[in-house]
């Protein structure tokens, strides 16, 4: 590694020149206009049931003690649009990608509601069984009857002939966002706002939060302001006061149970499905809710939130489902549980997932087919292996770095030359551009596409008859970033007999939003886990491997691909990243500053995204800002759903709102939207950039990020770069500590419970 001399080296060095071996002793830590930079990126304190304090991730408070609401644009606080629209008539605008997904994410939701309430009502015998679980049972009372004999009734008919893969149809790209609420809508909203002293600028987010009628529900309830992303409970108790005078007190039934459910939706932000009773109920008496007991009575009552009694796995006790087996032979036995609350959304998928995931394991033919074994035999080495297991199981899971996305590359080009119907699904589009790329295609015009755009329908193979997916294997890449929604959506498309690829790098951050579906199915043993033992090439990939084993090692770079620079504080840290982006890098290595990215642990402090962007701006793209802080030319991350980022750059501004490109696709901002959906992008957090590489990364490291750094973050950030990678370094000791102690924070989930209960262990 390289280490940039202090600005004061004597004349004659260049910036790159010294080569040293550790991180240098001399730098302090700086004093940060605010501390805590890295708080907000889903790695900093925690507040409450272990849930993330949401003021560090606020731009400001405005001057009545309200957070302004540009925190969403990293993707997880973004507040949910209403997707109730009705389809565009023809010739109407196509709807965007955004609203494609939310939409299905609602219709996804509705079906697995009415799937649970089915479940639990009587089943008569046969009446809900369909396909050849129908036709079976429909032959044999055929043979109990005597219509037809033994022989004839169960005899299969001939297998129709294979169709070949078919080149997925390419569909427009969305040219706007979700449409904002309806301006009587907000403006009614505004003036109740106003009446309970709150900022009139949530009027629209509230709005998109609370739906028809948002007005009434805030009069009748002031403290569902809660559910606007960024708003606090002492500012809801402000605006509840304001409107309800002397009715108002700690005890009121509303507040305990908006508290409630507020307490499991930041636990949601944080990665947690579900908290434990006993965490959530103390939270509820740090909140001044007199008895919580009772609040959480109310939230279950009124179906806001739903408690569970999942057994506990004992080290060396037999499996879940073992267990209720010998209940059935030996009596009840006594098994520990845990008692959990969780919202219904978070519920209702883990189960789902658990359910789809059974099924494609359970539904696997038990002899390969003919197109499956001509897959395996063109594969050689890790990707013939990999093959090998797909072809003879529904669910696989695949673990490596960077290079490893070559084995299921090998396997998708290998399946569709077979017939199969493949598809290939990534996180970001420019994870799906690079795996196209190692097919030799183009995205979104072959078998790559997102898992937002395959959801949507925006990419993909289409869905056959029976709203399945028309596909017999789904690889689904960057799986660490799966939430649990988006995982229960996947394997509920796919139809029997499917198979599912979980490919991924487990040492990379989690999703940004709830559940850890990946590393949940990999502690659990109930499918074959192959692991790739291709590396990631030269200096960086062996920076990046050591760091992902808790080692933070001596590595030579010889062309000078890693460099360390050395800061005393947060505002030489800003200097410096300056300096390299505009200037340094491009002269040693001829990448461009849009081929750069800035990470840094948070948005806030004095070298936060916040600062770093505008300093960055006024060197790269300078200009007034005039629209809504924005120039055409800026470099910008969009967040069209929650849980989404997208980078890309402003075009222009009009009436309609703010232009953007983004993945080489038009993307139309509305204006009342834009401030919480948009926001400069030379300068990430590491959340923000997983699934993305750029040729070179800037990681800039200020002594108010010590306390909030981790191994999974310092392996992410540091992975993102392709040819060089700067390390703006003033934490001192606290880097390779993060990396050797630092490991990544527990989440409270229930898929690994379920999943042992359905699952048998793989063989």
């Amino acid at each position: 590694m390289t280490t940039e001399p202090d600005p004061e080296t004597p004349a004659g060095s260049t910036e790159e020149e010294a080569v040293v071996g550790a991180a240098p002793d001399e730098a302090t830590s700086g004093g940060a206009a605010e501390a805590g930079t890295g708080a907000s990126d889903h790695e900093g304190g925690e507040d409450d049931a272990g849930t993330p304090d949401q003021d560090t991730s606020a731009e400001g408070e405005d001057e009545a003690g309200m957070p302004d609401q540009d925190t969403s644009a990293e993707g997880g606080d973004a507040p949910a649009e209403d997707t109730g629209t009705p389809a565009p008539a023809e010739g109407a605008a196509t709807p965007s990608e955004a609203a494609a997904e939310l939409a299905a994410q609602r219709v996804e939701r509705e079906r697995i509601a009415r799937r649970k309430a089915e479940r639990e009502g009587p089943v008569e015998s046969g009446r809900k069984l369909s396909g050849t679980a129908a036709d079976l049972l429909a032959a044999v009372r055929a043979v109990e009857s005597g219509e037809k004999p033994v022989t004839p009734a169960f005899t299969e008919p001939a297998p129709a002939p294979r169709r070949s893969a078919p080149e997925p149809v390419q569909r427009p790209q969305p040219v706007r966002t979700a449409p904002a609420p309806g301006a009587e809508a907000v403006d009614a909203v505004r003036a109740v706002l106003a009446e309970g002293g709150a900022p009139q600028t949530l009027a629209a987010q509230a709005a998109a939060a609370l739906g028809d009628g948002a007005e009434d529900t805030l009069r009748a309830d002031p403290w569902q302001l809660l559910r606007v992303a960024g708003v606090r409970p002492e500012q809801a108790d402000g605006f509840a006061r304001a409107l309800l005078g002397a009715e108002c007190g700690p005890d009121d039934e509303r507040r305990g149970r908006a508290l409630t459910v507020w307490l499991l939706e930041q636990a949601a932000l944080a990665g947690h499905t579900a908290l434990d009773l006993p965490a959530l109920t103390e939270a509820l008496g740090r909140r001044a809710v007199p008895d919580p007991d009772a609040a959480l009575q109310s939230a279950l009552a009124e179906g806001d939130a739903l408690v569970f009694q999942d057994a506990l796995e004992q080290p060396g006790a037999q499996p879940a489902a073992r267990a209720a087996a010998d209940d059935d032979e030996e009596g009840p036995q006594e098994v520990p549980v845990r008692v959990l609350a969780g919202l219904e959304r978070y519920a209702l998928a883990e189960e789902s997932l658990a359910d789809a995931l059974a099924r494609l394991v359970n539904s696997l033919a038990k002899e390969t087919e003919e197109p499956w074994e001509a897959a395996v035999a063109a594969l050689s080495g890790g990707a013939a292996e990999l093959a090998r297991q797909v072809a003879g199981h529904g669910l696989v899971l695949h673990t490596g770095g960077e290079a490893a996305r070559a084995e299921p590359a090998a396997l998708l080009g290998a399946a569709r030359e077979a017939g199969l119907r493949a598809f290939a699904a990534c996180h970001t589009p420019d994870g799906a551009r690079r795996f196209a790329a190692q097919l030799g295609e183009e995205p979104g015009t072959g078998a790559v596409g997102t898992v937002a755009g395959l959801l949507s329908g925006a990419s993909g193979p289409g869905r056959d008859a029976e709203g399945a997916l028309d596909l017999d294997l789904l690889i689904v890449l960057d799986a660490p970033q799966l939430d649990v929604e988006g995982a229960a959506m996947l394997a509920e498309s796919l139809p029997d007999g499917a198979r599912l690829l979980l490919s991924g790098d487990p040492a990379l951050l989690w999703s940004t939003g709830p559940g850890r579906v990946f590393a949940d199915l990999l502690a659990v043993p109930a499918c074959p886990q192959v692991a790739s033992r291709v590396p990631d090439p030269g200096p960086l990939g062996e920076l990046v491997s050591g760091i992902g084993v808790g080692e933070l090692g001596q590595v030579e770079a010889p062309g000078k691909e890693i460099v360390i620079v050395p800061v005393r504080d947060a505002g030489e840290a800003v200097h410096r990243t300056v300096q390299l982006v505009a200037d340094s890098v491009p002269r040693a290595f001829g990448v461009r500053p849009e081929e750069t990215v800035v990470i840094t642990p948070g948005h806030g402090g004095a070298a936060g995204t916040r600062a770093l962007n505008t300093v960055l701006k006024e060197r790269l793209n300078p200009g007034p800002g005039r629209f809504g802080g924005f120039d055409p030319g800026d470099r910008i991350v969009h967040s069209p759903a929650p849980g989404r980022t997208v980078p890309g750059r402003v075009v222009r501004a009009d009436e309609a709102g703010l232009h953007l490109e983004c993945a080489g696709a038009p993307v139309v901002v509305p204006r009342e939207l834009v401030e919480s959906r948009v926001r400069h992008g030379w300068a990430l957090t590491a959340h923000q950039a997983v699934g993305g590489r750029w040729p070179a990364a800037v990681v800039v490291l200020p002594g108010d990020a010590a306390g909030v750094l981790t191994r999974p973050w310092v392996y992410t950030a540091f992975g993102r770069a392709e040819r060089h990678l700067s390390v703006v370094h003033g934490v001192e000791q606290a880097l390779p500590k993060a990396v050797a102690e630092s490991v990544a924070k527990p989440r409270t989930t229930r898929l690994r419970t379920l999943l042992r209960v359905q699952l048998p262990p793989a063989g």
